[in-house]
């Protein structure tokens, strides 16, 4: 009787066990397909719509501390939430309602363009078909290179690309450099700090030429006017600078206050870029917008949506005829400016992209994400070609190396860049000079927050070298027009040099 009573006791403990797992278990599942249904669901990406159905719903249209996407986010959660609760009936007639509300959204829509900008569209169109073509002709007459030749000019340079060794670091602000840019010229630095200051270097020297102080906030990013310390006047826009107190800030190098302070975003400023005329500006905003602006007139041109989040980079094609931006939405965008249409969008990395870097020969792009990787895209075949697992940790720089056409002192003298053998001078000239074009795009430099900078090759996208930096988070990276300098910024607060064995000398 007593053995009954146990084996009766055990059964009901084990029936009620697998009731509370059971339970447990419809909980979790619920819970899951809560946040499919969730994924799936069609919610407006405009932050005033979103407000909107907020209020409808009797939810509060905003909290403390709350930014746009994370608004957003709390939509979906409610609205999931009272879906669930609905049961699926009301889920169903939800369901047709967004996708009712979808379709209205994914219709193509536009908006009143001002006459700034159609010129400003004409002004591109004309002078990116000329650059294309010239591009174009010449990269018909490399490809009738002889194979032997381009691999003699690869080997040379990756050589050369493979004594990368530090040449000096230096102190450069109070707080973390969070970019660093080389001038056309290639004698000037420009870094960029959280501290708000932008500083100009003598390079190599390390030594300071004066600060430019007119961010309240975190400078994000820093580009040169493309003729800036060439034919462009010191007295005129040589340097654009975007940071977290929402303006963009054109300077002259004669001056310590900005020519022109540029205002419309709401948000902070991440990266900045020079369109390759000069004539106008792009700057990437965490306000999920990218805009474009008159160099000239400092005016806004075009405000540009089409990320679902914070966008932090802005890149432009050397043609002149594309823009890239990118952010933390994972996504990447290549927009024709001449049209407005988008041409090609970089979906694959799986968290946000930091960095965007168009290659010389015009047709490729490559992009730097939190997910730790570099992806190659071919805007030919609109996709991804190559992914390179390329650091520890996030990739926050791309830069390829592009030559300013003059072949510098240092790559003349060197004996091994001509034949051995006895050649007219003409044409020790000519193929040096082939040699240094074919050198343009042949490379790239990346900067990660594993403390290191690494050069790759840009034809087969192998590592050629790592350069270990000061232990910190690098956060910004440039090559050197002129191929003798590659510098690093870091969150230690300085930025480091390094240059290839065959430079040293003429440092």
């Amino acid at each position: 009787m007593s053995g009954l009573t146990y084996d009766t006791l055990a059964d009901d403990g084990n029936y009620l066990g697998s009731e509370r797992a059971r339970e447990e278990n419809r909980v979790i599942l619920d819970e899951l397909e809560r946040k499919k249904k969730a994924r799936a669901m069609a919610v407006p990406t405009d932050d005033k719509l979103v407000r909107a159905r907020l209020r409808e719903i009797g939810e509060p249209i905003t909290l403390f501390g709350e930014r746009n996407p994370d608004r957003r986010d709390r939509l979906i959660y409610v609205l999931s939430q009272i879906n669930a609760a609905r049961g699926e009936d009301a889920m169903e007639l939800d369901r047709e309602s967004s996708d009712e509300e979808s379709e209205e959204e994914g219709e193509e829509f536009y908006t009143p363009g001002s006459l700034e900008l159609l010129e400003a569209r004409r002004s591109i169109a004309d002078y990116s078909l000329r650059r294309a073509y010239a591009r174009v002709v010449q990269q018909k007459k490399d490809s009738v290179m002889p194979l032997g030749r381009v691999i003699d000019i690869r080997k040379r340079v990756f050589a050369d690309v493979k004594t990368f060794s530090n040449l000096g670091s230096q102190i450069g602000d109070s707080r973390p450099i969070s970019v660093v840019r080389f001038a056309p010229h290639c004698n000037i630095l420009a870094t960029g700090s959280w501290s708000g200051n932008i500083k100009l270097w003598n390079v190599p020297a390390c030594t300071p030429i004066r600060t430019l102080q007119g961010h309240g906030d975190r400078v994000g990013g820093v580009a040169w006017h493309p003729q800036a310390t060439l034919s462009q006047s010191p007295d005129s826009v040589n340097l654009v600078s975007g940071a977290a107190d929402g303006c963009v800030n054109l300077w002259s190098l004669n001056s310590d206050a900005p020519l022109s302070v540029m205002k419309g975003h709401q948000d902070r400023v991440c990266r900045v870029a020079f369109h390759p005329s000069g004539n106008y500006i792009a700057s990437a905003s965490f306000d999920m917008t990218w805009r474009l602006w008159d160099a000239q007139t400092a005016q806004e041109l075009l405000l540009q949506e089409g990320h679902s989040k914070e966008v932090y980079t802005v890149e432009f094609q050397n043609d002149g005829a594309l823009v890239a931006s990118a952010g933390l939405d994972a996504i990447g965008r290549v927009w024709d400016i001449r049209t407005g249409r988008t041409a090609m969008v970089l979906d694959g990395h799986v968290d946000g992209i930091l960095s965007l870097a168009f290659s010389p020969n015009g047709h490729q792009i490559a992009s730097g994400a939190s997910d730790d990787t570099i992806r190659i895209w071919d805007l030919r075949a609109l996709k991804a070609v190559y992914t390179i697992p390329a650091h520890l940790n996030n990739v926050a720089d791309i830069r390829f190396f592009r030559s300013d056409g003059s072949i510098p002192v240092h790559i003349q003298q060197r004996q091994d860049a001509l034949p051995a053998l006895d050649v007219r001078m003409e044409d020790a000239d000519s193929k040096l000079s082939e040699e240094w074009r074919y050198r343009s795009g042949l490379y790239f430099a990346s900067a990660g927050y594993d403390s290191v900078v690494k050069i790759w090759s840009a034809d087969d996208w192998q590592l050629l070298h790592t350069l270990q930096t000061d232990g910190s988070k690098v956060m910004s990276v440039d090559l050197s027009a002129d191929s003798k300098l590659l510098v690093s910024g870091t969150y230690n607060r300085n930025f480091q040099l390094f240059a290839p064995e065959s430079a040293m000398a003429s440092l």
